[in-house]
This record gives C-alpha cells, structure tokens and sequence, in this order.
C-alpha cells in the first residue's frame, strides 16, 4: 500500500507565509527608520528650583533671565525648553519641584567645544542657585533642520 502525503506543500505554504510574515515588518520598519539628517548630539540638562534652608524657589522670571544670559547666548542657533516636575530623595525624604528641561541639539563634530559650554552652564546654575546639581543625559541622533 502506498500512502501519498501533501505534507510538504503545508509545510512549505507554512515557511512562505512565515517568511513574508517577517518581511513585511522589517521592509516597513525600514521605510520607517530611513537615514534623515547628519549625526548630532543631544543634551538635555533638568534644572531644579527648589533651593536649601527654606528659601524661595527660583521663580519662574529668574530661570528666564538665566535661560537668556546663560543659555542662549551659548546656543544662539536655538534650543527647547520644556516645563517638568521633578523630584529626588534627600536624607530618606522625598523632594518634589519645578523643574526645567532644556533640549539642546549640535553637530557631533563640535560637540566637545559644546561640552564645555554646557559645563559652564552647569557650574553657573549651581552657583547661582545653591542648586546640589543640574542633571545632565546625552545622546547621538540624527537631524535636519
């Protein structure tokens, strides 16, 4: 007795339709992810508010002067503020302020020459402030403007 099988026509059907089943996402996540733009750096630095020994925060009018003299003028070319509310820990006590978020965007290859202004800007802040510390994230990305 001979037994015939369409096994591999299932089989292969299945491996097609599995194959096109992973295509699919990968040639619309390509489509999607496109090389736009020259290699940048973003820096966003967070500014806290609050200040020590039960003093006023740093009003909204005194960020925005700093924003100006500090900030601009060392990012003419522009950048993003954002309004935040942060928060921290401090002797096993929950802090929670304003804060601000400043995007910042420059070319990779100047980004040590950015680096030091944004140290600057940094030291300023905390100076300025009796701010602990100004936070700071970077990452590479792609831009056009």
């Amino acid at each position: 007795m001979k037994f015939i099988s369409d096994t591999r026509g299932k089989v292969g059907g299945g491996v097609l339709l599995a194959l096109l089943g992973a295509g699919i996402p990968a040639l619309v996540g390509a489509a999607l992810h496109s090389h736009v733009g020259e290699p940048y750096q973003e820096t966003r630095l967070y500014f806290g508010t609050e200040r020590p020994g039960g003093r006023a925060p740093v009003a909204e009018k005194e960020f925005m002067r700093f924003l100006d003299r500090e900030i601009t003028s060392a990012f003419p070319e522009g950048l993003t503020l954002q309004d935040g509310h942060g928060q921290w820990r401090r002797d096993g006590k929950v802090i929670r302020e304003t804060s601000y978020e400043v995007v910042l965007l420059y070319p990779e290859k100047e980004a040590d020459e950015r680096s030091a202004r944004i140290e600057r800007i940094r030291r300023a802040y905390e100076d300025q402030y009796q701010q602990d510390s100004v936070g700071r994230s970077d990452d590479e990305v792609t831009a056009e403007f």
